[in-house]
């Protein structure tokens, strides 16, 4: 295997899931059950595994995190600010989807909890998160 002298970044996924109900737009989160961030609310995801496409990855970790299985996902948003991620560098693909809200939804893997919420009243989020939720209500309508 070739290998290369440049550093190289981590790549993960984030999804943006998103029901309506009763007038009113959700957005699925997960509480992290991990640092950095432990106990704060972050957008379902997580890193890419070498055999798998950005989307796969996403709808994995979305599974894995919150029980939710999702068919096609669609691609957002890429953002790659330096300091992003107190792990190291990463660059992270945002994909996003529509949902009815299950009756229940089951943390998993690394999540403590998951929950829908109002996405006019969010809990505080991790890493750059809340930037990207106001990002994609800006250009975009629910």
């Amino acid at each position: 295997m070739y290998s290369y002298k440049y550093p190289r970044p981590s790549v993960t996924v984030d999804a943006l899931l998103f029901a309506k109900r009763s007038g009113q737009n959700f957005i699925l989160l997960i509480e992290r059950g991990n640092e950095p961030f432990r106990g704060k609310w972050a957008l379902p995801g997580g890193f890419m595994d070498m055999d798998e496409t950005l989307e796969e990855a996403c709808r994995r970790e979305l599974e894995e995190e919150t029980g939710i299985r999702m068919g096609s996902l669609t691609q957002f948003k890429t953002y790659d600010a330096v300091d992003r991620d107190p792990r190291g560098r990463t660059i992270s693909v945002v994909f996003w989807g529509m949902a009815d809200i299950p009756a229940g939804q089951l943390a998993g893997d690394d999540a403590v909890n998951a929950g829908w919420f109002p996405v006019d009243q969010l809990p505080e989020l991790a890493f750059d998160h809340a930037l990207i939720i106001a990002e994609f209500l800006e250009r975009n309508t629910i």
